[in-house]
């Protein structure tokens, strides 16, 4: 009998691919300590129908998408700071990968622009890694599950 059980991916291994930005994880250059923003909401608003007292309609309305938020070590590649300082709307792709860094799902944000960067505290104090983060307000997300590719 096969082994239909699925567990639950770790969060740790995530990568990003602008290719307008020239930014690849598998380069490298594009891996990030935590990815937060991967949501979508609709919002509903109430309706108050005439002669119905027991309830109100429940109107579906507009998508909202919150700003995806990227956090990473500070390794002074000027890729994001140089696209926040000469912003413009690309495409990009987040990736879930697993511990053979294959990707195992993804996430394709539509028209994404830098709306913040943050670079890394300086603190001779501490012994944190330094953290640089930037914010991409976007216009869509989809999410996709990646194709199992058979064993050779």
């Amino acid at each position: 009998m096969a082994d239909d059980r699925k567990d639950p991916l770790t969060s740790f291994l995530f990568g990003l691919k602008i290719a307008d930005l020239g930014l690849d994880h598998k380069d490298g250059t594009a891996f990030f300590k935590s990815v937060s923003g991967l949501s979508v909401e609709t919002e509903v608003q109430d309706f108050p129908e005439g002669g119905i007292t027991t309830f109100q309609r429940k109107i579906v309305t507009m998508r909202k998408f919150k700003p995806i938020v990227l956090k990473q070590g500070f390794t002074g590649d000027r890729k994001l700071w140089d696209w926040r300082m000469k912003p413009r709307r690309v495409d990009g792709t987040i990736y879930q990968l697993g511990v053979d860094m294959k990707p195992i799902c993804r996430w394709e944000f539509k028209r994404g622009y830098p709306s913040k960067y943050d670079g890394p505290e300086l603190d001779a104090s501490k012994s944190d890694l330094a953290i640089e983060s930037i914010e991409i307000a976007h216009e869509g997300i989809e999410m996709y599950l990646e194709e199992e590719q058979e064993e050779a």
